[in-house]
């Protein structure tokens, strides 16, 4: 089963603005979701760029967001619990410094790079922390994705 994930900052496939960028406020775009299945407990969302040049590079890993949520405000603040939405835990992205929540894109100048921001609808509530990184969350996840959609945005430099 697929989840309808959608942007009203960027069309799939089409460049993402300077705004959601670490060139511009590197605030977080908005997302919205709809077609959740029946029995999603909770969401999970990774964001990142598997054109990195030392490989796939996280830019957001966000979870135990509320089932009843359908979707993302633009900005979530860069906190382990950010207020809204309410309950959800970010976690680790790839930045060495300042490694908590969304952090935008930045890749070297050259080619365009993808960033995918992938949703799980989760058969169960995590027992886990803030602070996971990817390895953590998709070990923490394995075995009750019930769905999952993807949005995909590019960037150049």
């Amino acid at each position: 089963m697929t989840i309808r994930l959608t942007s009203p900052a960027f069309a799939e496939g089409q460049p993402i603005a300077k705004k959601y960028t670490g060139e511009g406020s590197d605030v977080s775009p908005a997302l919205e979701w709809s077609g959740l299945p029946q029995g999603t407990q909770e969401l999970a969302l990774i964001c990142d760029d598997p054109d990195a040049p030392m490989g796939t590079w996280v830019h957001w890993v966000i979870y135990k967001i509320p089932a009843d949520a359908t979707g993302l405000p633009e900005g979530v603040a860069r906190q382990q619990r950010p207020k809204a939405p309410a309950g959800a835990l970010q976690g680790k992205n790839s930045w060495p410094n300042d490694n908590i929540g969304y952090r935008g894109p930045l890749p070297p100048p050259g080619k365009p790079h993808r960033y995918y921001f992938k949703l799980y609808a989760l058969d169960a509530k995590l027992a886990v922390e803030p602070g996971l990184d990817k390895a953590g969350l998709l070990r923490a996840i394995e075995g009750h994705m019930l769905a999952q959609g993807q949005w995909m945005g590019t960037y150049r430099r």
